[in-house]
């Protein structure tokens, strides 16, 4: 098992994704589903507080995968929402839905029960820290908020109004996702760090790349990290 974590436009999903597609590993990009609870919410009027309403929400959201066993669809509401859930009004709002500790709970499980069958890197805020804390190897990608604005802008095709709103978005999300008392964003203690400022995005992925592979051979020879950086012995490539 692979965990990359990383802040908001940090390139997490789509290096994630390529490096999966290469080493014919599964890809599941966590962030998704706290999107699409999100998005559903919104469609619905669920606000963020009404704890009730909107933590069965998270049976109703779906992810499903590509021909390469990439969980990149999302389905909520019976029907494919893929698009929806990337858009403005979802950005402005997922923080907050995140920051409900009884919707994370329950996500947590659908997360860890899409892992169980291995062979997979699996992107998010909280991989490496909580979901797979005892993951072969730990990423935490990380950019400044100017890059990373620049990156969300270009993808959108955005002016500079909405370029300098987008970077102001993402200043507020890195504030709360840092600093909620859940699952913070941090990178795991015995986690790659890699700065992808100046970075382009194969440079970015041969770098991961480079690093499951080292990890592999780790593993393959039964030694690898475990819960409290200790080693473990275990034969076989990453789960």
């Amino acid at each position: 098992m692979v965990a990359i974590d990383g802040p908001s436009s940090s390139g997490k999903s789509t290096v994630g994704a390529e490096a999966a597609r290469r080493l014919h590993y599964r890809f599941c990009d966590t962030g998704l589903l706290y999107r699409a609870v999100t998005w559903l919410a919104l469609e619905r009027g669920v606000a963020a507080t009404d704890t009730q309403a909107v933590v069965p929400l998270a049976a109703e959201v779906h992810l499903l995968a590509d021909a390469q066993g990439r969980l990149r669809r999302v389905e909520a509401d019976g029907r494919d929402v893929t698009t929806e859930v990337c858009g403005a009004p979802v950005d402005r709002s997922v923080s907050a839905y995140s920051m409900v500790p009884e919707l994370r709970a329950a996500l947590v499980a659908r997360q860890r029960d899409i892992a169980a069958a291995g062979g997979i890197i699996m992107a998010g805020r909280d991989i490496g820290t909580v979901i797979l804390p005892d993951a072969d190897l730990k990423i935490f990608l990380d950019a400044s908020a100017e890059e990373r604005a620049r990156r969300r802008a270009a993808e959108r095709g955005a002016a500079a109004p909405e370029a300098e709103r987008i970077l102001d978005e993402l200043r507020r999300r890195d504030a709360i996702d840092s600093s909620r008392e859940i699952a913070p964003l941090r990178a795991a203690q015995d986690a790659m760090i890699l700065k992808t400022d100046g970075r382009t995005f194969g440079q970015t992925v041969t770098a991961v790349l480079r690093a499951i592979r080292k990890a592999e051979k780790r593993v393959a020879g039964g030694v690898r990290p475990s819960v409290g950086g200790k080693a473990a012995g275990r034969t076989g490539r990453p789960e």
